[in-house]
């Protein structure tokens, strides 16, 4: 099966994990979705994540997920910058997501990181997706 936009499709995979309250999630794996996962285990929003590979010799990510008191730590997870519709925002334009209880994840020229990490280095770039 196609898939047009693989960062969504984790991230979907995330949430409908997270309401079926499933400690793990598989995704295949990816160079954008690896350093997406990086940026949300850096924050403390997952517990981990290992690469792995399937039956058919392909690689993906099983993810770990985290809760606090039965609660998932990650309460929405949005893409925000599509394919049919890119979000491009200069430093000083960067969201507060939750009044900064959350993070938004970036693509930067110097790579992906989360805004707070954006700020401090002073530098834009593509809006990926909106955590809290």
């Amino acid at each position: 099966m196609s898939v047009n936009d693989p960062l969504g499709d984790m991230l979907t995979r995330i949430r409908n994990a997270l309401m079926r309250k499933r400690t793990n999630v598989v995704t295949p794996s990816s160079k954008l979705r690896g350093r997406v996962l990086e940026v949300l285990l850096e924050e403390g929003f997952i517990r981990g994540y290992t690469e792995t590979t399937d039956a058919k010799g392909f690689k993906q990510f099983e993810i770990e997920l985290k809760y606090h008191e039965g609660q998932p730590v990650i309460s929405d997870i949005k893409r925000v910058s599509k394919p049919g519709r890119r979000e491009y925002r200069k430093v000083r334009d960067l969201p507060l997501v939750m009044n900064g209880l959350g993070i938004a994840i970036i693509s930067t020229p110097q790579g992906v990181m989360s805004d707070a990490l954006a700020r401090s280095k002073n530098v834009g770039g593509e809006i990926l997706c909106h955590v809290s």
